[in-house]
């Protein structure tokens, strides 16, 4: 009996420790909460500070902070021109330009002797350079291009506030052979003209890159998952173009316009059974004691950036357009190469044609063959024949031949020529076009045209880019003249380097076959 208050005693003393146990637990939970919120504010208010800082920074910041992030950029090249041997002709090479920024420069009074000594510069103009945008500028090209040795010595002897800075450069190593043709790249290496602008897509290089993450000493941290793209360089370009038979065709082209005082002069080397551009020469000069009639101001600026007239200008064939019209007639039986035609001898005037109008020749032989009619370049027998042929009929065959339209060779600024539309077409054309009148071509379309004759009477597909095995598999040709006229049309042309107007180009190596002609000079004021 007397045991029982001890036992009421024990169980109050349990009860008040678990219940000081849990107000214990209760302040710690309460604590926890609390630190766990404190934490998570903190936590939050940094996180939103980092987010703040990284999108919108304060600008005051920016001194302290320095880059954070920077991208290394690796420069491509420009894909090569070069002909068909493989000679280069265009190539780009890394040269450095110096630069100055007068924030980081120790002692800008000085800098210029300093730059002058080290790399043999001229103190004056480096001191010009800089003070004159000095204030408003971080970044001054004080020179252009520095040559290997002064770039080896910059970088053997720092300078603060002093860099390098890599840019392409474009070399033509055969100097000026071919630059009508080549063209040039302007200050940022595009193509300004010639075959540097028609094939700018391809040989335009893609710098690569490399961007990476430092801190604020500028030290490198480490380089983003997707921070590096490589370079590639530009694709390089293989012309027909053969540089020692441009070169010749320069040089010789050259010579017979000074040596017949002429104002210019155009050539154009085909390979006729390829349709492969060999060579194109455009010559232009002020003629002594004449006025010149040529204009083309670009070619004033720079000689590579003047039209390449053997594509671009147009001209009135004259007799070296009765090849065509020769070779239609006969194939179209309108008449036969022994027929003679009724061609005056020059007692009676001019051969006047249905409508009276009056065709003169150089020379009055009387009838002739149809074939000496070629031989000699008779106008009359040229025009009789014409009357034969129908308009529809001489308008086909000048399309045959691919006379007013482009041959999109890859030449910039090709012309099409001049045809006179079906409209217009009057019986005036119909006699002055057998004759080289009345139409106008380029020298391209020229080569590609006689190239009929040198074949089986289809034209070649005309390109500037070498061919390969694929394109030699899958040519395309136009059949202008069936292959028997173009053999009869050929044989008639040798003789006329050896009966008529070609006498006097000969060649000991080779047999030729060709045709002269005179066209008459425009008049200065468009008059006809």
């Amino acid at each position: 009996m007397t045991s029982r208050p001890d036992t009421d005693r024990g169980a109050h003393a349990n009860d008040a420790t678990d219940d000081l146990r849990e107000r214990q637990l209760a302040r710690v939970a309460a604590w926890s909460r609390a630190l766990f919120l404190c934490v998570l504010a903190v936590f939050i208010v940094v996180i939103g500070r980092v987010v703040q800082l990284k999108v919108a920074p304060d600008p005051r910041l920016a001194p302290a902070a320095g880059a954070v992030e920077t991208t290394r950029t690796e420069i491509a090249r420009r894909g090569d021109l070069l002909d068909r041997r493989g000679r280069v002709l265009a190539t780009s090479t890394i040269q450095y330009r110096l630069f100055v920024d007068p924030q980081s420069v120790t002692d800008l009074d000085t800098i210029a002797l300093d730059l002058a000594d080290l790399l043999d510069l001229d103190p004056v103009a480096v001191d010009r350079a800089i003070q004159r945008r000095a204030d408003t500028s971080r970044f001054i090209i004080v020179h252009d291009a520095l040559q290997e040795w002064q770039v080896q010595r910059f970088r053997a002897h720092r300078i603060a506030g002093v860099g390098l800075e890599p840019r392409l450069a474009r070399h033509y190593p055969l100097g000026h052979v071919g630059e009508q043709l080549i063209g040039l790249v302007g200050f940022e290496h595009e193509g300004l003209g010639g075959l540097e602008y028609t094939f700018q897509a391809s040989m335009t290089p893609r710098d690569g890159s490399l961007r990476f993450l430092r801190d604020v000493r500028r030290r490198p941290l480490w380089i983003e998952s997707k921070g590096f793209a490589p370079a590639q360089d530009g694709q390089d370009v293989t012309l027909s173009i053969d540089m020692v038979v441009q070169e010749i065709a320069e040089r010789n082209l050259r010579g017979a316009v000074e040596s017949h005082n002429a104002g210019g002069g155009r050539l154009v080397v085909l390979d006729c059974q390829s349709g492969e551009i060999l060579a194109m020469a455009d010559i232009v000069r002020r003629p002594v004691g004449r006025e010149a009639i040529l204009s083309d101001p670009a070619r004033s600026i720079h000689p590579a950036l003047g039209r390449n007239r053997c594509a671009t200008d147009t001209y009135e064939p004259g007799s070296t357009f009765k090849p065509f019209i020769w070779a239609v007639a006969t194939e179209l039986k309108r008449v036969t190469p022994e027929e003679h035609l009724p061609t005056p001898d020059g007692t009676s005037g001019p051969y006047r044609t249905s409508r009276g109008r009056a065709i003169r020749d150089t020379a009055y032989l009387g009838d002739a063959t149809w074939r000496m009619v070629l031989i000699r370049s008779l106008n009359s027998g040229m025009a009789i024949v014409g009357e034969r042929l129908t308009p529809k009929e001489m308008r086909e065959a000048i399309a045959g031949f691919g006379f007013g339209m482009k041959t999109d060779c890859g030449v910039p600024g090709e012309s099409a020529g001049l045809v006179t539309s079906a409209r217009r077409w009057t019986h005036h054309t119909q006699t002055s076009v057998p004759m080289g009148h009345e139409i106008a071509i380029t020298p391209l379309q020229m080569a590609r045209a006689f190239s009929a004759f040198a074949r089986d009477g289809s034209l070649p597909m005309v390109r500037i880019t070498a061919m390969d095995d694929a394109d030699e598999r899958f040519t395309f040709r136009c059949q202008a003249i069936e292959p028997a006229t173009a053999r009869l049309t050929r044989s008639v042309l040798r003789e006329v380097m050896t009966e008529g107007t070609g006498r006097r180009a000969q060649s000991q190596r080779y047999r030729l076959f060709g045709k002269s002609g005179t066209p008459q000079m425009p008049k200065a004021n468009g008059g006809g």
